[in-house]
């Protein structure tokens, strides 16, 4: 086989073009069945672009949506829409795992890469364990949350046992997979998201818990799950990422309570335990799970920026969430300081940050914030919204949060195909970027240069 040939097949079966790819079907598929008759309420044919775009929102786990899930759907395209979720939130691949476990199928090295690469591990090994422990703990906690939900919607919403049933499990697999989709809008009150729990802390407790679980990382999870097993110590990166998360949740409750406890649109109307719950559950769900119980619109200048920033960060890697992640943002303020401060090493917990890692987490967010900025500026010179309300969209799509000030469903289709590819890109680009970086051996760096005082700040 020519040089040429080998590179062409190499470049073929990558693992990183296998993950992109796979979405795109996974899209497209889906797609193709939310624009049938069957799938509408009112049994007619749903535009390509809006199948595609609610396709696409829910397999990169979004919740941007220009139709009513609720309402404009019915129970065969929420279930598609749900399924979508679900896969999009674990990665195409579990399903893959999931099957071969039960036709007792071998995994290839090639499939334990592609895995690898999803969940953000180094190397393939353990992959199929760890896949069959996040599988098990997917069902442990969705079905949990689903038993709760649905309880609490037969006995103080009036629901019947089988909507109960049927709303308690989906939004309980929305929340767990930051989704943002929810079952509860009608044709008189589209898109209300989660307004009518405003006051209930029993859902909005049970839905943060989920979201936040979801968020984490399977990585994390089961480190702690082996350390209650096995009454190991906790490692230093789930440590890292717990302590930054636990940081950003408080962080966000104390500063969301703060800009808006007077606003008279979104806490200013409450009691004072309310406004903490509403400000917490805030605080929870910008950090790419897209439900809300307050008007986004409403929120003061300083709300909307701090909340952009927030769903920027997003949650943590290998895990349900968007965003650039926890991790990476972790690793930059430390670098940060350590570079201020004069410290020759940047480390966390008595251990060393290499430099091609501090390189790829500013790859990262630098990336981030270009397509972030640039696309909140093409939405803003298409449709002429507020250039934050513009930028807010782009950052909830990128990030894939869901939630919006713009209001997604009256942006012009350009502006639509510019989301879906934030989508798209927020959900898989940088997993297959960073993944492709991290695989790269320095082998084929041989040739070095000189070095060059460049004056910094």
């Amino acid at each position: 086989m020519s040089s040429f040939k080998k590179y062409r097949y190499h470049r073929a079966v990558s693992p990183a073009l296998i993950t992109a790819l796979g979405f795109v079907a996974i899209i497209m598929f889906g797609a193709a069945l939310l624009m049938t008759p069957i799938a509408s309420a009112d049994r007619v044919w749903t535009s390509p672009l809006d199948a595609v775009f609610t396709a696409t929102s829910a397999t990169c786990v979004t919740g941007l949506v220009t139709l009513d899930t609720a309402s404009h759907f019915s129970i065969f395209g929420q279930c598609v829409i749900l399924f979508l979720i679900q896969i999009g939130g674990l990665g195409f691949m579990s399903m893959a795992v999931l099957l071969s476990t039960i036709i007792r199928r071998t995994i290839s090295p090639k499939e334990r890469v592609i895995i690898a690469q999803a969940y953000g591990l180094e190397t393939g090994g353990g992959t199929v364990r760890l896949m069959r422990k996040i599988l098990m703990g997917t069902l442990l906690f969705e079905a949990s949350g689903a038993v709760i939900l649905s309880l609490r919607l037969f006995l103080s919403y009036g629901f019947s046992p089988a909507e109960s049933i049927y709303k308690g499990i989906f939004v309980s697999v929305s929340a767990f997979c930051n989704a943002g989709f929810d079952p509860f809008g009608t044709k008189e009150t589209p898109f209300i998201s989660l307004t009518g729990f405003d006051k209930d802390p029993i859902v909005l407790l049970t839905l943060a818990a989920l979201i936040i679980i979801g968020g984490i990382g399977f990585i994390v999870w089961d480190d702690i799950h082996n350390i209650i097993r096995k009454k190991k110590r906790l490692g230093v990166y789930p440590k890292f990422i717990l302590v930054i998360t636990a940081f950003l949740l408080i962080s966000g409750t104390v500063i969301f309570s703060l800009l808006e406890w007077n606003n008279p649109k979104t806490l200013g109307g409450y009691s004072s335990g309310y406004k903490i719950l509403n400000a917490f559950f805030q605080s929870v769900t910008l950090r790419t799970a897209g439900f809300n119980t307050l008007n986004i619109s409403a929120f003061g200048e300083s709300g909307a920026f701090i909340s952009i920033l927030y769903m920027i960060i997003g949650g943590a890697s290998g895990s349900t969430a968007g965003g650039i992640k926890v991790g990476t943002i972790g690793i930059l303020f430390i670098a940060a300081f350590c570079a201020a401060t004069g410290k020759p090493r940047v480390t966390v917990y008595g251990r060393k940050i290499s430099r091609e890692i501090i390189l790829r987490a500013l790859s990262v967010m630098l990336m981030a914030i270009l397509l972030i900025f640039t696309a909140g500026i093409a939405i803003n010179l298409i449709d002429g919204a507020p250039l934050l309300q513009s930028m807010y969209e782009a950052a909830s799509a990128y990030a894939t949060v869901g939630v919006s000030m713009a209001g997604t469903p009256t942006l012009s289709a350009a502006s639509h195909i510019i989301i879906i590819l934030l989508m798209y890109l927020g959900r898989v680009g940088i997993l297959t970027v960073t993944f492709a970086v991290a695989m790269k051996t320095h082998d084929e760096y041989l040739l070095d240069y000189p070095n060059i005082n460049m004056p910094i700040g």
